[in-house]
């Protein structure tokens, strides 16, 4: 059985506005538990608690009530521990312009206490595909390289857990894949990924487990497939012959939509239609089908289900 690599149990975070008197519940009985070796997203809206929580786990943020423990260390007890447990991944690139990525990583090492002989500062370049600009300016990589960089700085001290917060905002779509490739090697090399990101159809894709949250309250959590499986509505896309834009189509418990003269859309409830009954329907009213298509709603659909956002 694997074991958590991070508990969260009624974690609160409360700001007080000591002019008004009035509190501001950034968290609330926060509960959750991250497993060894998976690629968890941590999902919501702008203002939903998770900067606050990321801040709480790197230690800018002190909790105002609840337990974390990482990698088997209490967040009160040892927090010293906690942080070299983890690497933090920011949204922002902030690199020094003129050191070269050997020399960022060597001089974050030493900010952690690696010894020398400890270092594995090559290897961590190679995993994240950057040895061969190991000794360039910083200020020289292209944008994908500067966050594959923020990764591997945040590999120094070999943290066994990983926090992405936004890693791809504003990157195009070949550096997102590069950068995911890059993470997923890691995470089978054993690293645990926590994931924050806004681009929904990328946690679906990466995703093992997703918790989301909204004004600081756990509102799901579950495998990502268990969260698709929350979409009731099915929808339906019929490629036809000539149809009249006028013809009324009916039947109980479906929507017809006749979006042009080849074109039909069918969207019911999944769990309470028979598909082979829309198919006897328009055979008996002469529509003829050349293809079908699906939509079973993605991760977004759920998303803003839960938040309304």
């Amino acid at each position: 059985m694997s074991k958590n690599a991070l508990t969260v149990e009624n974690l609160n975070k409360i700001y007080s506005d000591n002019k008004t008197k009035k509190e501001n519940h950034a968290l609330t009985n926060l509960t959750f538990e991250v497993k060894e070796g998976e690629i968890f997203g941590l999902l919501g809206p702008n203002g939903a608690g998770k900067t606050t929580f990321l801040s709480i786990l790197g230690g800018t943020v002190t909790k105002t009530s609840g337990l974390v423990n990482v990698w088997g260390f209490d967040l009160d007890k040892n927090p010293r521990q906690v942080k070299a447990s983890i690497g933090i991944v920011p949204q922002e690139v902030n690199l020094d312009a003129f050191f070269s990525p050997k020399k960022l990583l060597e001089l974050q090492a030493g900010m952690y206490g690696v010894a020398k002989k400890d270092r594995i500062t090559d290897l961590i370049l190679k995993m994240v595909a950057l040895e061969g600009k190991a000794n360039a300016y910083s200020r020289s990589l292209s944008g994908g390289m500067k966050r594959r960089l923020l990764i591997a700085k945040a590999m120094v001290h070999q943290p066994p857990i990983l926090i992405l917060d936004e890693p791809t905002a504003g990157v195009d779509v070949e550096l997102r894949n590069n950068l995911w490739s890059n993470v997923k090697k890691l995470n089978k090399e054993g690293v645990t990924i926590i994931l924050t990101t806004h681009y929904l159809l990328e946690a679906q894709e990466m995703c093992d487990r997703i918790a989301i949250i909204n004004k600081g309250n756990l509102v799901a959590l579950d495998t990502t497939e268990k969260l698709l499986d929350r979409i009731q509505t099915k929808k339906i896309n019929f490629k036809v012959k000539k149809i009249d834009l006028n013809k009324s189509l009916s039947l109980k418990d479906i929507r017809f939509k006749i979006v042009s003269n080849n074109l039909i859309t069918a969207t019911y409830d999944k769990n309470s239609l028979n598909f082979g009954e829309i198919i006897n329907y328009f055979n008996q009213n002469n529509v003829q089908i050349d293809d079908i298509y699906t939509d079973d709603g993605d991760l977004e659909d759920v998303f803003v289900k839960l938040t309304k956002h």
